[in-house]
């Protein structure tokens, strides 16, 4: 499961964000959206796309599946200029995040984080930091397909 460890650059991105939490998962409703004006979107940058969570400072310490944290359904553009209607820009900060592989669809994708935080984040000497967690879902990545890859950034002190 464990990959690398990666150090990136701030990166601009492009998309659409909802608030939600695990038990009231919006993440249907959020890529729907996303996917069908995503065409519109003229400077983006390879055809990767990126499922990104952004959670409150102390969502990982109290862990509650009822907190509120806001997804977004991403792509990379090289300039935020020109931004069609309904979608928002989004600043990805520059940081160090250990890269894992997921493989399955995602009802084996609580297995994965499981792994990442439980066992491997313990023992690695690293530390989660307080930056965005996203999944890279790239030319491998199959909705709802068992042979489905995607790889899962988790940020790193």
């Amino acid at each position: 499961m464990f990959l690398r460890i990666e150090f990136i650059e701030e990166r601009l991105m492009a998309g659409q964000q909802i608030e939600m939490s695990l038990i009231n998962n919006r993440t249907g409703e959020l890529w729907s959206g996303f996917m069908s004006t995503r065409k519109y979107i003229t400077d983006r940058i390879g055809n990767d796309l990126y499922s990104l969570q952004v959670y409150p400072p102390d969502y990982f310490a109290a862990f509650n599946p009822a907190t509120n944290f806001t997804k977004w359904a991403l792509t990379e553009v090289s300039t935020h200029d020109n931004l069609p209607e309904g979608m928002l820009p989004f600043l990805l900060p520059a940081g160090k995040y250990a890269v894992f592989l997921h493989k399955g669809d995602t009802t084996n994708f609580g297995i994965t984080l499981q792994f990442i935080f439980q066992q491997w984040l313990p023992s690695s000497g690293y530390q989660l930091d307080n930056r965005p967690h996203f999944e890279v879902l790239g030319a491998k990545y199959r909705n709802n397909d068992p042979l489905s890859e995607e790889e899962v950034w988790i940020p790193l002190i």
